[in-house]
């Protein structure tokens, strides 16, 4: 008898779909619904940029934030873009993070191809912590890749016995292609879910390596769901959900282990956070579609008129587009180069008029705190429901 047997009795390898509620299957086809709406949605080469960008940069962040790296959101950012600079004393936080861009990145390279990437298995998890602790600073004892040969713990939790380790990460691999486990058609991303967050929970009660167990078990997550068939702008969410609500991702932790193994409120938990997660990515994607939607609507309410003074007013509601918050009339001729040419040599007069032609147009509203576009009325171009009527 193997000694996790008698001191880590929850790791048992063992899930009961019949157990699930009938919320928790609401939820989970939720998240499934809305990533094959995200996945569909076309979107302009720079916002989906952008999009791919910040959501990277969130992931990334949660990944690393939680293990207690202190960089801000907008730093990692600016490292994703290859932009950061720091100095001596933090290069190690961007070395951290950089470890886990370079991962996601390889990860992405790899499945999203024809070959498909590579499966995942022990030799493929000890790869992900080589890449995760990559030219790190590590006490003597650790070795990126390898299982440790000691016991580790975190706070209270202590790891699986070392002895064990190398066979736990065995039966975790197997455990994930059972027959049971096995994605229906059709069905891949919702039951890839449970198998991520599955293997997440697992590799954090096991911990069989001396460093970087957390950010190697969110790795093992992200090629799970991307491999899935979850979109590239979602598969950062359970790490950006457990980052924050870092509280209650100890606490559920916990709960499984000492319920003697019951996983299914942690999936819960998981999976209705990446369901949170994706709502408000796709208010985030709507917004974007609005944009695009209401800069075609100006250029056709401009489309007959001739001229200097159009062109001027077309740029004028663009630009005011651009602004989530009203601006006051002094500031319009400096809301874009474009704005503050065509102006340099005309005066308020002319700004006055063209303000007055955009209102009227119903382009511009004018209130007390400055002027905006009423972008909102492309929101009835959605379909009605009965509680719109």
């Amino acid at each position: 008898m193997r000694t996790y047997i008698r001191t880590h009795p929850w790791i048992s390898f063992k899930l009961n779909l019949r157990q699930a509620d009938y919320k928790f299957w609401l939820t989970l086809g939720e998240a499934q619904a809305k990533c094959e709406y995200l996945a569909a949605l076309p979107l302009q080469p720079e916002t989906a940029k952008n999009l791919h960008q910040i959501y990277l940069a969130k992931g990334v962040l949660a990944t690393t934030a939680i293990e207690g790296n202190t960089l801000s959101e907008e730093e990692v950012l600016e490292l994703v873009k290859g932009k950061l600079r720091l100095p001596a004393s933090k290069t190690y936080l961007a070395q951290e993070t950089q470890n886990i861009i370079d991962a996601c990145n390889l990860i992405s390279k790899n499945l999203l191809t024809k070959t498909g990437g590579k499966a995942l298995s022990v030799d493929r998890i000890k790869e992900f912590n080589r890449l995760v602790l990559k030219d790190l600073a590590l006490d003597e004892d650790v070795i990126p890749g390898e299982i440790r040969k000691y016991s580790v713990g975190v706070g209270d939790y202590r790891g699986a016995p070392a002895q064990d380790c190398q066979y736990l990460l065995e039966q975790l691999c197997g455990f994930l292609q059972k027959e049971a486990l096995q994605i229906p058609r059709k069905q891949e991303i919702a039951f890839g879910l449970i198998r991520a967050v599955l293997a997440h929970l697992y590799l954090a009660w096991i911990h069989p390596f001396g460093d970087g167990n957390g950010r190697t078990a969110r790795l093992i997550e992200f090629q799970i769901l991307l491999a899935a068939g979850v979109p590239t702008l979602a598969v950062h969410l359970l790490s950006n959900h457990y980052n924050l609500t870092r509280q209650e991702y100890y606490r559920q932790l916990s709960r499984a282990s000492q319920s003697g193994g019951d996983v299914f409120p942690f999936i819960h938990y998981a999976v209705q956070g990446f369901s949170d997660g994706l709502d408000e990515q796709m208010k985030i994607i709507q917004n974007q579609i609005l944009g695009v939607l209401w800069r075609d609507y100006v250029y056709t309410a401009f489309a007959d008129k001739k001229g200097e003074a159009p062109k001027r007013q077309r740029e004028l509601v663009l630009a005011l587009s651009k602004r989530e918050i009203a601006i006051p009339i002094s500031g319009i001729p400096h809301l874009s180069l474009r704005l503050a040419e065509a102006y340099a040599r005309r005066s308020k007069k002319t700004v006055a008029r063209d303000i007055k032609t955009v209102i009227e147009m119903g382009l511009v509203l004018q209130t007390p705190e400055g002027l905006r576009v009423p972008m909102e009325r492309m929101l009835a171009l959605l379909p009605k429901r009965k509680q719109d009527i």
